[in-house]
């Protein structure tokens, strides 16, 4: 692997590929520590106290790099534009317009992406202002003007200009990262949104390794056990993460041979991979933020201590969709994980139905042997993902809730979410892979080389 990798970096094509998304990492992280405009600095630690006790504020800082804890103009990261992706996915079996669209080759996906830029402008927005109005009243409850985020109020109507620069600010920041993710996946190595969010997860490690030193330096034996088998964990989550990426079941394909005058097409054998885990990371994100909503919600009208019949609702729902709620961690982590297993059924059926295999195959002369084409096709196609698909929803379910389980296995709590995990390492095979596609097309052994 290792001479893999030095002849990729001397192949001159490679190492400007290679270099160029360096560069484009350290853009994004310069961006990432450019603050938004009219921020009080003295209020960003308090603000980091409050990430820490807002689990969607905790997700979206994932996606962000933690621009969100120095509330920079990428604080949204890209997920305005991955929210906007999901939606047209989940649109285009409904508009007949879209399908059409996605089945017109380079230009109709053309069409797809500017649409989905469209979208993405709007949901930026509505973002920007949501996100920035929970920190504020999380931040400053009591509407103190010395604890606000803001140098002046954050007021939409009563202090206009001011407000809509910073929404304006945040947008712009998620706009340049995406046109970063097109730069990378135009002139560099990798999926470029992903390669985005893969840095800013990355670039929060060394601050992970040096808690875990402090940690391991001030505690006892327990807490040192609690730390190997945190990684021991880790490491073993990560080898079934590759396993369950990369799992597939090929389904074999044979094709009809066709006689055009003097030439016979077709005849060949191929094979479907229907892979295990198709939906990806997308369906822990969806159970993530449903989940939390609801807590987040309450959090607004809920006061401790308080007294009233509203003050006892919003605690209920408070402390049943937090984690850490009173009462709330066991029905938190069951949710959890139905949802997120359900989530993967829900969004593989979404991806698969868009391919239409079937229609393709019967289209082009080819047919699984022993199946007729058509409605069987489609039936025994369904089963066998149905099948395959259990153990990547349970996988992904058990991901989902493995910090949680963690935490009580070694008492110990480092801050690696297993979205997180799940996008590093995904990202990290499917860059190799890229890599490893590179360097077969120039005759050089690839990294699984044998």
């Amino acid at each position: 692997m290792l001479q893999a990798v030095l002849r990729a970096i001397q192949l001159p094509d490679l190492r400007r590929r290679i270099l160029f998304t360096l560069g484009m990492l350290l853009i994004f992280r310069l961006i990432a520590h450019i603050p938004v405009p009219n921020i009080n600095p003295s209020s960003l630690a308090q603000l980091q106290e409050a990430l820490a006790q807002n689990q969607l504020a905790q997700l979206l800082n994932i996606f962000a790099g933690g621009a969100l804890q120095n509330f920079s103009v990428a604080a949204m990261g890209v997920y305005p534009y991955i929210t906007a992706s999901i939606i047209m996915q989940l649109l285009q079996p409904l508009i007949p317009a879209l399908q059409e669209l996605n089945k017109e080759g380079e230009q109709g996906r053309i069409r797809l992406n500017r649409y989905q830029m469209w979208l993405t402008v709007p949901l930026a927005y509505l973002q920007a202002y949501g996100q920035t109005l929970t920190l504020e009243r999380t931040v400053n409850p009591t509407g103190d003007p010395t604890l606000s985020l803001f140098r002046t109020p954050f007021d939409l109507i009563g202090n206009f200009l001011p407000t809509f620069t910073i929404l304006t600010a945040m947008v712009a920041g998620t706009m340049l990262l995406v046109w970063l993710g097109e730069q990378i996946n135009e002139r560099g190595i990798g999926q470029g949104i992903s390669v985005i969010i893969f840095g800013g997860i990355v670039s929060r490690l060394p601050a992970l390794i040096i808690q875990g030193f402090q940690i391991s330096q001030a505690g006892d034996v327990s807490t040192i056990l609690g730390i190997i088998m945190f990684l021991v964990i880790g490491l073993g989550t990560i080898v079934g993460i590759v396993l369950i990426q990369e799992g597939q079941r090929r389904i074999p394909v044979q094709y009809a041979k066709r006689v055009r005058g003097n030439r016979v097409y077709g005849g060949q054998s191929t094979h479907i991979p229907l892979k295990v885990n198709m939906a990806g990371m997308i369906p822990l994100i969806f159970a993530q933020s449903i989940i939390i909503f609801p807590g987040i919600v309450a959090s607004w009208f809920y006061v401790q201590g308080g007294t009233g019949i509203g003050n006892t609702i919003a605690g209920f729902f408070y402390n049943t969709f937090n984690p850490t709620g009173q009462g709330g961690g066991i029905v938190y982590i069951t949710l959890l994980f139905l949802l997120t297993v359900g989530f993967t059924y829900f969004y593989t059926l979404v991806l698969f139905s868009q391919q239409d295999i079937p229609d393709s195959l019967q289209r082009n002369g080819g047919f699984i042997p022993g199946i007729r084409p058509g409605k069987k096709t489609e039936e025994y196609l369904s089963r066998v993902l149905n099948r395959i698909t259990l153990a990547g929803a349970l996988f992904l379910g058990l991901v989902a809730v493995l910090p949680f389980l963690t935490q009580s296995i070694t008492g110990l709590q480092l801050g690696l979410g297993s979205t997180a995990l799940l996008i590093v390492v995904g990202v990290a095979v499917d860059t190799m892979r890229q890599l490893e596609a590179q360097l077969v097309m120039r005759d050089y052994e690839g990294f699984l080389g044998r």
